[in-house]
């Protein structure tokens, strides 16, 4: 019997820990501070677009 009274107990504060973790982390992200944050990491994927283009050439490098 104590097994099984420790186990449902158990269960119930997970399911209070993972509730608040989730609620949590939806007012970490929502909140206004995060804001400049997120706003930078929406421009990580367009930081690289000069690796794309081709290297400027040079009068040293250039091939005549």
């Amino acid at each position: 019997m104590g097994i099984d009274n420790f186990t449902i107990q158990a269960s119930s504060v997970m399911t209070v820990i993972s509730l608040s973790t989730f609620i949590g982390i939806l007012w970490w992200s929502f909140s206004a501070r995060r804001s400049y944050d997120f706003a930078e990491a929406e421009r990580i994927p367009f930081a690289d677009d000069f690796m794309d283009a081709p290297p400027a050439e040079s009068a040293e490098n250039r091939h005549v």
